[in-house]
């Protein structure tokens, strides 16, 4: 699918980038940047933490005056996209998808995949999906040298408690060597290459489910074998699917009141969860919210952190900077956000452990 692009894909982003900002027909948002620790696991595990006042600043739509129900109201950014921020259509004959820049990006160079088609976030990908997705992550790989390492992350953000914020399916990329900016060598590894490393080298194959012990959420993961093609990826993806809505449904059955399906109009899914996939590994961790509230000792308000795909990175965001003082000083809050927003990882449905689907 990305025979064309195949060692340049590096070259057309960062070109497009450098244009659009150039031409402010994107926004970039500058970060803070600060490496904070999970508290219960040992050895600790590393996660990023950005601040960016910046976004606290954007217009938040009044929901009195906004018609919730009807979402064909909400601009489609996809939908013939602007040129300034359109980097290829895949393939180039008849394509099924677009590859675009984030309009307001955090990470230089953050792109989308999405499909030229609108077809809804809240389905499961499709076979022609995940090999534009891998294809990507191997193109990009193309343009590394030994002196010059170059990678991406893809992340899926799909269902109301995953962070989604577009009904029309895409895939975003973030270019690993820019998420990782200043962070001081060895001191910041990204979570999915982590849970990755829980893989013995020997004794597990290809076919087996992977998770972190220590992480409050429940994930499970599996290797990506370095010949595989588009049928094998979305056998590996559905694979993952069934064992996290397994893992919701038995949650939910064992704590009734606390979390619902959601609703399966078309083909949308009854769960919410988050994607993460590089070239060598997938993960999949289901939600149950999108966020946590923050609060001070007095019981009042600071704020909510949000997350989405990127917690499969190891990296999250705030907006105001007294959520930014207390998760860098305070372990135990970040560790307990960590283990509202998923399933708590003591909730897996044993027969998806491993070898045993």
């Amino acid at each position: 699918m990305l025979a064309s692009l195949r060692g340049n894909l590096n070259g057309l982003v960062k070109a497009k980038y450098k244009a659009a900002r150039a031409a402010q027909s994107l926004i970039f948002s500058s970060t803070e940047l600060a490496i904070i620790e999970t508290e219960a696991s040992v050895p600790q595990i590393q996660f990023q933490l950005r601040y960016c006042p910046a976004l606290a600043k954007k217009p938040q739509k009044d929901a009195s005056t906004e018609d919730v129900k009807d979402k064909s109201k909400k601009p489609d950014p996809f939908d013939n996209p602007d040129e300034a921020l359109l980097i290829a259509q895949l393939p180039e004959e008849n394509p099924s998808h677009l590859l675009v820049l984030n309009k307001y990006p955090v990470i230089p160079e953050h792109f989308i995949l999405a499909t030229k088609q609108n077809k809804q976030q809240t389905a499961l990908l499709e076979r022609d999906d995940l090999e534009a997705m891998h294809a990507c992550l191997k193109g990009w790989e193309e343009a590394s040298s030994n002196s010059e390492p170059k990678r991406l992350f893809a992340f899926f953000n799909s269902g109301d408690h995953s962070g989604a914020s577009q009904p029309h399916r895409h895939v975003q990329f973030l270019p690993v060597e820019e998420m990782a900016g200043d962070c001081e060598t060895g001191r910041w590894k990204m979570l999915i290459d982590i849970i990755e490393d829980q893989a013995p080298s020997q004794g597990m194959g290809y076919s087996d489910l992977i998770s972190h012990p220590d992480l409050p959420f429940l994930h499970y993961g599996q290797r990506i074998t370095p010949d595989i093609d588009a049928t094998g990826l979305f056998e590996l993806y559905t694979r993952l699917y069934r064992a996290a809505e397994s893992a919701v449904r038995l949650y939910i059955e064992k704590n009734p009141g606390t979390l619902r399906l959601h609703p399966t109009e078309g083909e949308s899914n009854p769960i919410s969860y988050n994607l993460g996939l590089t070239t060598s590994f997938m993960a999949i961790c289901p939600r149950r919210k999108e966020g946590e509230t923050l609060l001070r000792s007095d019981g009042s308000e600071i704020g909510s952190v949000a997350l989405n795909g990127t917690l499969l990175a190891g990296t999250l965001m705030v907006k105001n900077e007294e959520e930014w003082e207390l998760l860098k000083s305070n372990k135990s809050k970040f560790d307990e956000i960590l283990g509202a927003v998923g399933i708590p990882s003591n909730a897996r449905d044993p027969k998806f452990e491993y070898n045993k689907i």
